[in-house]
């Protein structure tokens, strides 16, 4: 009895978390771009620097009606949101936050999770796929295309730490990190989180659904509550990317004075901010930009850090 009722805090606490995370990187999205870009209005809705911004686009979602194309495979665009988000609550469920809080400790965790994430990308296809639209059509072959782009350094760069700290298990991880893997792992965090950014499909990397392009790509043909759900997969999908950035390669849990769960979200928040701040400070790359990057400048970045790693874990065997 003992045992179920733990998974059930478990389950009840790591769902919570992925409701209330995501919906407070959106809010703060919305203010640090209206900081940054002088933008008014996310800053009146209920008075006090527009608190209510939140309620108010939850409200417009809600009343929008939920059209569904005549020619349009009914099943598939139903599902789609939900393969787009279901993946990001499956992964924070092995994403330790402090010692021993864990969903479920896996011992090849980043094994388990690069392949779920891989998941994702599927809801994209099936959402372009199933519109009846060729530019729906197009913005999934764009994502899917640039997926399996940054998928391979996005790989390197977690190998390199998991062939440092000697185990796949995220906590072994964190419990293997010391503080001068900082430098020596920079070049991998670097790779990694502009992968995952890539992977994202965050701007700058936006193409696959630049409305300027290809309209909205794959969710062109989405209105209401399917539409939210594919943008709370995108914030859901910024504190995944965040947190497992943080585990990664800047140690986690570990940092003087607060308690362990407070640095994670600290830093989790932090990077968080930065996927927010390159939204608002860089254009948007062309797709064969995209492509140059993955292919000449984050794989042979990767490989480096990979062929450094070997060579450091050599010399401090």
């Amino acid at each position: 009895m003992a045992e179920v009722l733990d998974a059930v805090v478990r389950l009840v606490v790591i769902v919570a978390v992925f409701l209330v995370l995501p919906l407070v990187v959106g809010q703060t999205e919305h203010k640090v771009m209206a900081h940054m870009q002088a933008r008014l209005g996310p800053m009146y809705a209920g008075g006090f620097h527009g608190w209510a911004q939140l309620i108010a686009d939850g409200v417009k979602f809600a009343q929008k009606e939920d059209v569904i194309p005549a020619a349009a495979d009914r099943r598939v665009f139903a599902i789609a949101p939900g393969v787009a988000l279901v993946p990001y609550l499956v992964v924070l469920a092995v994403i330790p936050v402090g010692p021993g809080l864990i969903g479920a400790d896996i011992d090849a965790g980043l094994f388990f999770v690069l392949a779920v994430l891989g998941v994702g990308v599927l809801g994209s296809i099936m959402a372009g796929w199933s519109s009846g639209n060729k530019y729906s059509v197009l913005g999934g072959m764009r994502s899917a295309a640039q997926l399996m782009s940054y998928e391979l350094p996005l790989v390197l760069a977690a190998s390199s730490v998991a062939m440092a700290a000697g185990t796949l298990s995220l906590p072994g991880i964190v419990e293997a990190w010391q503080w001068w893997w900082l430098p020596w792992q920079a070049i991998g965090g670097v790779v990694f989180f502009l992968a995952g950014l890539a992977e994202l499909r965050r701007p700058p990397f936006d193409m696959p659904i630049a409305e300027s392009e290809l309209i909205m790509g794959p969710m062109t043909e989405y209105t209401g509550m399917r539409f939210a759900l594919f943008m709370l997969a995108e914030y859901a999908g910024i504190v995944v990317l965040s947190a497992l950035t943080a585990v990664l390669f800047l140690g986690g849990w570990h940092g003087p004075l607060l308690p362990g769960p407070v640095w994670m979200l600290i830093k989790v928040f932090a990077l968080a901010f930065v996927v927010i701040w390159l939204r608002v400070s860089y254009p948007r790359l062309r797709e064969d930009q995209l492509q140059k990057l993955a292919w000449i400048g984050l794989v042979p970045l990767a490989l480096v850090q990979l062929a450094l790693t070997g060579v450091v874990t050599l010399l401090v065997a």
